[in-house]
């Protein structure tokens, strides 16, 4: 999802007059042909004095020690500068691990979006492990015997349908059912200065939207288990009960570069803040790279040649994207691979005129859109927006005022400055 400002729009309307660089993307090796080298330009990371609470062990391993764990935990569940994972960490202090609970991607990160995960036992660890994404989201009273604490320790990436924050959901929901403690282990939200987009309709609900937020809503993984307890989100208005460990030196404000891809399809760090963005594109016809080595920084569909001159060629890429939206096909679009983020950050805004001006540019808008994107959008009216004509500032009045008291609410559950 997306903003749009003066400069931004000059800046594109000029990439879309002129053309991208001439640049196409074999599908043997999945590698950008172009005149340039292209590089993933990022946010200057200020993440010298940051530390997860992870690594802050001195504040949570002793409380550990007498009590049967269980860890709701993903590959960017790591910590120290080796990136030990946090499993075979705290195992090597004496922590009893009864139980991993794996989410979207599964607990070693080794499956495709959206593919079904299934219980398993851990080949490294012996450790059981139960899957939050197969057939069910929820951790059932039979997943959780034998254990007395959990963790949650996940890297987020500040983005209403990033699925991480719906596991969160449940895995509260399930310890408070069944009176278990759930320590917050807190990671910094790269997209953490941005609260924008539109409040989601409650009555499109799903596991890439679950609550009344808007699309990117600026907060922490533990700032944001605060506000689901609060606000009475979980089943029967039951309350979780929660301990937090703060990260150390942070702010929402700072630039914060990840350690580790947060999932398969997020693999620079040019893409976790492109991802609130531009997603939406994930409720399109188009492809937003997926079945290339950089989805979620280019946009294209073989029906705009003529109109972009940029083009790419999703593949199959296991472990990343099995069957993308387009594949095998000749695909042209957007590259979004040097595009300056800073922009993004100073204009505080999603970024609309991406998807405004493919809509536009699209030759049979009716078959622009797919029924995923109400989900994504949380409800129908952006689609029917665009498909009026509206224009961004239009748009953007009609998420008012429910941004502005989503805003207020929010102040109620920082953590940080």
């Amino acid at each position: 999802m997306n903003k749009i400002s003066l400069s931004i729009c000059l800046l594109l309307n000029f990439t879309l007059a002129c053309g991208q660089p001439s640049s196409k993307i074999s599908p043997a090796n999945g590698e950008a042909k172009s005149s340039g080298n292209f590089k993933h330009k990022t946010l200057t990371a200020s993440t010298n004095n940051i530390t997860p609470a992870a690594d802050e062990t001195q504040l949570y391993v002793s409380y550990l020690k007498v009590k049967n764990v269980g860890m709701v935990v993903n590959p960017t569940s790591v910590i120290g500068k080796n990136k030990t994972t946090l499993v075979d960490s705290l195992l090597k202090r004496g922590v009893s691990i009864k139980k991993i609970y794996g989410p979207e991607h599964g607990f070693r990160g080794d499956a495709s979006d959206g593919a079904t995960v299934t219980n398993s036992v851990d080949k490294r660890t012996g450790i059981p492990v139960v899957s939050l994404y197969g057939g069910k989201f929820k951790p059932t009273p039979a997943d959780m015997k034998g254990v007395n604490l959990m963790i949650f320790d996940i890297q987020d990436v500040g983005a209403r349908f990033y699925t991480y924050i719906s596991t969160l959901h449940y895995v509260m929901e399930a310890c408070a059912e069944n009176n278990i403690e759930l320590m917050v282990l807190d990671r910094p939200n790269p997209n953490g200065y941005l609260v924008d987009g539109a409040v989601l309709d409650t009555a499109f609900k799903s596991f890439v939207g679950m609550h009344p937020i808007p699309v990117s809503h600026g907060m922490t993984i533990a700032e944001y288990a605060q506000m689901i307890n609060g606000e009475g989100w979980l089943k029967n208005h039951v309350k979780c009960k929660l301990k937090i460990i703060k990260v150390a030196h942070y702010s929402h404000n700072m630039d914060y570069t990840l350690p580790v891809n947060p999932s398969p399809n997020l693999n620079t760090q040019q893409s976790i803040m492109l991802y609130p963005h531009i997603c939406w594109f994930e409720g399109t016809t188009l492809s937003l790279g997926r079945g290339t080595q950089f989805p979620f920084t280019v946009a294209g569909h073989p029906a705009l040649k003529g109109k972009y001159d940029f083009a790419f060629t999703p593949v199959s890429i296991p472990g990343m994207s099995d069957n993308p939206p387009q594949k095998n096909v000749e695909c042209f679009g957007i590259d979004l691979r040097t595009y300056d983020v800073e922009l993004l950050k100073k204009e505080g805004k999603l970024n609309l005129s991406w998807l405004l001006n493919m809509y536009q540019n699209f030759p049979d808008k009716t078959k622009f859109f797919n029924v995923y994107f109400t989900k994504l959008a949380g409800g129908e009216q952006l689609r029917k927006q665009i498909e009026a004509g509206m224009t961004e500032v239009q748009i953007r009045q009609s998420w008012e005022p429910a941004l502005s008291k989503f805003k207020e609410v929010r102040k109620k559950y920082l953590l940080y400055n």
